[in-house]
């Protein structure tokens, strides 16, 4: 089984192309699954944003520890435990996918991969910086003007989310309809909460877990990732000079779903051929 870990924001939708592809590239014979972050969508209507009782730490529910327990969660509720897993994340998920298999070594995972993980000094990153002050500071100053936009049309945020994306040649348009459903204050709170803990809490890499799980681990970093910068990939092949990490070469974006969600499946379907004799 498949199961795939977002980044931030955390929306399903937005690796809907990603997930058919790797789908269908392989064979449509395995199940691929992905995982919404926890309050990061709106409910359907009729239905409120509750927090799970089940999860250990309720008093952070919508933090990056709870989000970690919240996946957890899924897999003791709805997998198997015989079942063998073939986890892929990426970005902030890839450090949720470490947490995993540190807190739950019972978990049959056969193969990690982690996409422009951000794992360490997130913080540090030169859009970290950027974004620390605005995330940990700031961030309440935008929920007025989410929640007052929350009341347009639908046809007038989805030309919004259009404009905001103008400068890309091309794009998604699974991302364009997913972006729609960030004009909820309720969701934004919880994105911008858990961005803020990942600039305080991604500072050192985990290279303990990464050790003791070298062999099921591939990494690949991007080479203008403004998040995971190249010399933190330097780092990391340096201190795992046996590790099977890579360095991006064709120049995709940290948020690869805008526009190359197929390219990335169809490499990731190369990478694993030698493992799917093994689920």
């Amino acid at each position: 089984m498949f199961c795939f870990l977002a980044g931030n924001p955390g929306l399903a939708g937005y690796y809907r192309t990603f997930i058919q592809a790797l789908y269908c590239g392989l064979n449509q014979q395995y199940p691929v699954w992905v995982v919404s972050h926890a309050g990061h969508c709106k409910p359907p209507s009729g239905m409120e944003m509750i927090e799970d009782t089940d999860i250990k730490e309720l008093e952070d529910v919508f933090g990056l520890n709870g989000q970690v327990e919240h996946k957890l969660n899924f897999l003791k509720k709805n997998v198997s435990k015989d079942i063998k897993l073939v986890l892929i994340a990426h970005s902030i998920g890839c450090y949720i996918t470490l947490e995993m298999m540190k807190r739950a070594s019972e978990l049959q995972v056969l193969r990690s991969v982690l996409l422009f993980p951000t794992i360490e000094r997130m913080a540090q990153s030169p859009q970290g910086k950027l974004m620390t002050p605005l995330l940990c500071k700031l961030r309440y100053i935008l929920y007025m003007p989410v929640y007052l936009l929350s009341f347009l049309p639908e046809g007038v945020k989805t030309s919004l989310v259009r404009f905001a994306l103008r400068g890309m040649k091309t794009c998604d348009e699974t991302s364009i309809t997913t972006s729609v459903n960030l004009f909820s204050v309720d969701c934004i709170a919880n994105i911008l909460y858990m961005a803020s803990q990942e600039m305080l809490k991604v500072v050192e890499r985990d290279s303990t877990t990464i050790k003791q799980n070298l062999k099921k681990l591939i990494f690949y970093y991007g080479t203008g990732d403004s998040w995971c910068p190249q010399h933190y990939y330097d780092e990391i092949k340096m201190d795992f000079p046996d590790g099977d990490i890579r360095l991006c070469e064709k120049g995709l974006r940290h948020a690869f779903v805008l526009d190359a969600s197929k390219e990335m499946a169809a490499m990731i379907t190369d990478w694993l051929q030698d493992d799917l004799t093994k689920l």
